[in-house]
């Protein structure tokens, strides 16, 4: 489909609205999981009741395979409730993280779930507790067939489980050490305020979280300049309370490795999806060796842009300077089902449906909201996406096809395999996520006739995998330092942060790129280092997708990969990309991803001149 150009004196002036303004249609549709918030509240005060059933399980877990069973069963009854109560609490404060009646449901909810960890933190230990002959025997009993794969996971973590009342401390503290997260979450989403930014015409536009991205895209340099300090002057501010907090939240996963007995944090984090460590370091050593491209990159985008210099906030605005691009939500929706066409009727059939009538997305932004996007599923719900989708920013098409990869990951996976063999782990969802992007360029590409506009379609593929695979895997850096700095016990300050972000820096954008000192604050507003050693798998799974996308193209069949989406978390993640084509225990897959972007620098170099 055609692109509308624009340009920027004919952007319409936003205001952000408040949610009571945001039309229905544009909202998502929250009754698949409750039909109002008093059912919620009726499934909550059973729940309250219901999961204290537990206790009669108590030292019988591993009497017969009848037993176990049940205990299974029932952990897994309560489980699907917490689900989906707490996907309809967290979707709502998403929606709007100001209104005190949603953030009062949450806070309840977690307060039930630490007491159901408390109640069933009996239940791994009397697992791990089943002698080895006993429990090979349970395994081949056919009461428990549908809990093999489940059951051989678990006892992976023996080593790694404690006892009944060491369990049940952990679990009790489970929501005091993590508090750090959600006072991040009030500080950056709620509390902190950016203030106005002049646009290009000279009007003042309000500047918050979601709206930074837009204001890095604006062609006038000035409103770049503007937008970056301001947003992180407010940074800044609370520079000292950022960096307690993210450090908070390295000593609590250190804490957490230790008191499992793991060798480390990331040691542990790679541990459930049984992740050999050297795919981790080979990650960051592979593209460490291949960053030449990446600053040549740098140097011809200072050079088509007129710029004496390039700063962080010059490398986000198209290159293509005669025109930016505007899509609005149903193009978007086209767009993105267009190039999903190599993966079948069906597919694009239950996506359409589920992003139109199906309302699965919160597509704009509200006074409120939870800035950026993700996709939020469960077994038996819709998998929802949460949006800020804005018509001049065209990453947010990328965007939305990124989420509905994750969407129809989940709905794939919960529609073959079982309940405890459905999750599929991140790893694999990142995969799914930057194969669906990688198409959408493609598609792109393929259909693109102009050469202006190929040339802005080959900058945002190259900065798709500049931001996926190069900033992600420095973010993973960042990760291992500062997490082994803890575990070597150095203090964990505000200057060594920045310290360490700063080298970072200078290393992964080059010996021409002029730093900002502001930049180096940037490690500490990235809400993903809150769930630490996670940033790795968006550069791996952009690698694998590489391989996968060129395989279903070249080929022309996609069964290789929907039975990938198929397959939930019926296998570690290994395995399962081994099974859909991809070796992620070698460097081919990254190397391809490599490939494809220096490919990619020096198409847009011949074109640009």
């Amino acid at each position: 489909m055609p692109l509308t150009h624009h340009t920027e004196s004919e952007v319409a002036v936003r205001t952000v609205p408040r949610r009571s303004e945001v039309p229905l249609v544009h909202t998502w549709d929250l009754t698949p999981l409750f039909r109002d918030e008093d059912s919620w509240e009726e499934d909550f005060k059973a729940l309250q009741a219901d999961y204290r059933q537990v206790s009669s399980l108590r030292d019988k877990v591993g009497a017969s395979a009848q037993e176990l069973r049940a205990a299974l069963e029932f952990e897994k009854s309560i489980d699907v409730r917490v689900e989906r109560l707490s996907q309809y609490a967290g979707l709502r404060v998403a929606e709007d993280s100001s209104n005190d009646a949603s953030l009062s449901r949450e806070a309840r909810l977690d307060s039930l779930r630490v007491r159901i960890g408390e109640a069933f933190s009996f239940l791994g230990p009397e697992i791990q507790a089943i002698p080895d002959e006993a429990f090979d025997g349970y395994l081949s009993d056919e009461k428990l067939t549908e809990w093999v794969i489940r059951l051989k996971k678990l006892r992976r973590l023996k080593p790694h489980t404690l006892s009944a009342s060491e369990e049940r401390l952990l679990a009790l503290g489970s929501s005091a050490l993590r508090g750090h997260q959600e006072t991040f979450s009030q500080l950056t989403n709620v509390d902190m305020k950016f203030g106005l930014v002049h646009d290009a015409s000279g009007m003042e536009r309000e500047l918050t979280q979601s709206s930074f991205s837009s204001f890095l895209q604006q062609r006038d340099p000035n409103v770049r300049r503007e937008a970056f300090h301001r947003f992180y002057a407010e940074f800044k501010d609370h520079q000292f309370t950022l960096a307690s907090s993210l450090g908070s939240s390295i000593r609590a996963d250190v804490f957490d490795s230790r008191a499992r007995n793991y060798p480390s944090s990331i040691n542990a984090a790679l541990f459930a999806d049984d992740v050999p460590l050297r795919v981790y370091d080979n990650l960051i050593a592979t593209v460490r060796s291949r960053l030449a491209p990446l600053y040549d990159y740098f140097d011809l985008r200072r050079r088509v842009l007129g710029l004496p210099e390039i700063h962080h906030y010059d490398t986000y605005v198209p290159i293509v300077g005669e025109m930016q691009t505007k899509v609005d939500w149903e193009a978007a929706v086209d767009l993105v089902l267009a190039a999903l066409t190599p993966l079948g009727a069906e597919y694009l059939a239950i996506l359409g449906h589920g992003l139109r009538e199906g309302r699965w997305s919160d597509r704009y932004e509200n006074k409120g909201k939870r800035s950026g996007a993700f996709s939020y599923g469960t077994y038996t719900s819709p998998p929802y996406i949460m949006m800020n989708y804005k018509a001049d920013v065209f990453s947010d098409v990328y965007t939305l096809a990124h989420e509905a990869g994750h969407s129809m990951h989940t709905w794939y996976a919960n529609r073959t395999q079982s309940y405890q063999n459905a999750h599929y782990p991140i790893f694999l969802a990142e995969v799914a996520s930057t194969f669906n992007e990688i198409l959408l360029t493609e598609h792109l590409l393929a259909t693109t006739t102009d050469e202006r506009m190929r040339a802005y379609v080959l900058n945002r593929q190259i900065d798709d995998l500049r931001g996926t695979l190069f900033r992600q895997t420095m973010f993973a850096e960042f990760e291992r330092t500062t997490h082994a700095a803890e575990e070597a016990g150095d203090p964990l300050t505000l200057e060594g942060f920045k310290r360490v972000y700063r080298e970072l820096l200078s290393a992964y954008f080059g010996p021409n790129f002029a730093i900002d000192s502001e930049l180096e604050l940037e490690g500490l507003r990235i809400p993903h280092f809150y769930s630490a050693f996670y940033v790795y798998k968006y550069a791996t799974g952009i690698s694998a997708a590489v391989t996968l996308a060129r395989q279903v193209l070249e080929t022309g069949d996609a069964t290789r990969y929907l039975n990938f989406l198929r397959s939930g978390g019926s296998k570690f993640p290994i395995e399962t990309l081994g099974e859909a084509g991809v070796d992620m225990s070698s460097p081919a897959p990254i190397e391809a991803a490599l490939g494809l972007f220096e490919r990619r620098v020096k198409e847009l170099g011949g074109l640009l001149g």
